[in-house]
């Protein structure tokens, strides 16, 4: 495994406020949170970017998905709805580079996909 900050925090390596884990993935609040609900899911196998599945492994990003759609029915805030985003690469705003999606929630997100 790399030494990314997500894998140190799946290794126990430093702090985070998991929120789940499994045998495949942990998600834990972000610490810079985007709206009032910011949670990661991580996967526990090793890519660096969504480049980097094989389509052999597609159902690493399904069991991230469907994991923070249970999340969501867990705390509450599905019916009222969240947003999941997945960053590939820089351009597209990825600065850890290891697989994983966002959950955000909490508030009305507003319009998405808008360039800066």
């Amino acid at each position: 495994m790399s030494d990314t900050i997500f894998h140190k925090i799946i290794r126990r390596e430093i702090p985070a406020d998991i929120v789940y884990e499994d045998e495949h993935l942990v998600a834990f609040r972000d610490i810079a949170p985007q709206a009032p609900v910011h949670v990661l899911f991580v996967p526990k196998v090793d890519f660096a970017t969504l480049n980097d599945v094989p389509m052999t492994q597609a159902e690493v990003v399904g069991r991230l998905a469907v994991a923070a759609a249970d999340y969501a029915k867990r705390e509450g805030f599905a019916e009222d709805g969240y947003r999941i985003v997945m960053n590939c690469n820089a351009n597209a705003g990825q600065t850890v580079f290891q697989v994983h999606l966002h959950l955000l929630a909490g508030a009305p997100l507003g319009r998405f996909g808008t360039a800066r």
